[in-house]
């Protein structure tokens, strides 16, 4: 198959193939490493009859393999758990079930996505708008005063720890200015207004690091466009100097910047403990360290898939997006 549809057929085949070579690496690292797995999961102050329930459970008298073929047939079509009392039916994807709660996984997960995601593209917007905007006004200003302010203030950000932003936003703006009130998670569907008034603090928190990287790679990026025989030839032909950076070097420049952006959207799920942990954000990454802490392996490991899911498709995406922001990417 050939053209953007054979590409896109390609592409997905891909993901999915990626997304089972992730779910094996994660089964394997969690259930296959050397100690009593049905004991850890169950936790020290379990008796020697709930380990025993624990192991059979987790199927741990099956070879590995059945063991992950039974996860993946969970995946597809679900499974039934036994809660002692009752028989528990997990629909598909199941990803297990807790052992501190006895919810199932995917139940947990999409309470707490929510959060994640509202965190993260909320940010996702303002890192791109400020990122971008200042490597363009960078790279259009070099050698000018400009271009030496925008990069002291790109060089601090990236050298900012999030938590130190986080804190001095929250201090000044929460405690001394009374702008906005101190971040507490409210719904999208409950009131639109409130859940975007008490998440730009977390926005601008996330979003203030990750502009930095976006403006250093930004700035670059256009140097080098600017540079190109096609930039020179439109020079020659007396276009305009912002229609040349804001039509033609811009959108040369967006590949990398795309890249960058699928990386940080899929990560930044599942990396933004810093940010949910200091605002008080009940999202996927303060659950994930909760889940390491107390050894809940079923959630840890629905977790990481999920968020492992979330960079694939982010990937995914950004493969695509490359043959609409620059012509000359050969889609293979």
């Amino acid at each position: 198959m050939n053209g953007f549809g054979g590409f896109l057929v390609r592409r997905s085949l891909g993901t999915v193939v990626t997304l089972l070579a992730i779910s094996v690496i994660v089964y394997v690292v969690f259930y296959a490493t050397p100690g009593n797995v049905a004991q850890i999961t169950c936790g020290p102050r379990c008796s020697p009859e709930q380990v025993h329930q624990v192991a059979q459970q987790l199927r741990l008298d099956d070879p590995l393999y059945v063991r992950y073929w039974h996860f993946l047939q969970g995946l597809f079509a679900g499974q039934d758990y036994s809660t002692g009392t009752s028989v528990e039916h997990c629909p598909a994807p199941c990803l297990g079930l807790s052992y501190q709660t006895d919810r199932q996984v995917m139940d947990i997960i999409l309470t707490k996505l929510p959060v994640s995601l509202s965190l993260v593209l909320g940010a996702m917007v303002l890192w791109l708008v400020l990122g971008v905007g200042t490597g363009v006004l960078s790279a259009w200003r070099r050698g000018r005063f400009t271009e030496r302010v925008l990069t002291a203030l790109t060089l601090a950000g990236w050298a900012t720890p999030v938590f130190v932003i986080g804190l001095v936003l929250m201090i000044v703006v929460c405690g001394e200015l009374r702008l906005l009130p101190f971040p507490q998670y409210v719904k999208l569907t409950d009131d639109p207004e409130q859940w975007a008034w008490n998440l730009l603090l977390p926005w601008l928190s996330l979003a203030l690091i990750e502009a930095a990287a976006f403006a250093r790679l930004t700035r670059a990026s256009m140097l080098e466009t600017l540079a190109e025989d096609h930039i020179r030839t439109f020079r020659a032909y007396g276009v305009a100097e912002r229609t040349i950076v804001g039509r033609h070097a811009l959108r040369g420049a967006l590949a990398p910047v795309i890249a960058l952006n699928a990386n940080n959207v899929g990560s930044a799920i599942g990396g933004a403990v810093l940010t949910e942990t200091l605002f008080g954000l009940p999202g996927i990454g303060q659950e994930l360290v909760h889940a390491v802490d107390v050894v809940d392996l079923p959630v840890v490991v629905g977790m990481v898939l999920v968020i492992g899911f979330f960079v694939v498709l982010a990937n995914a995406v950004a493969d695509v997006l490359y043959a609409v922001a620059d012509r000359r990417v050969v889609l293979t």
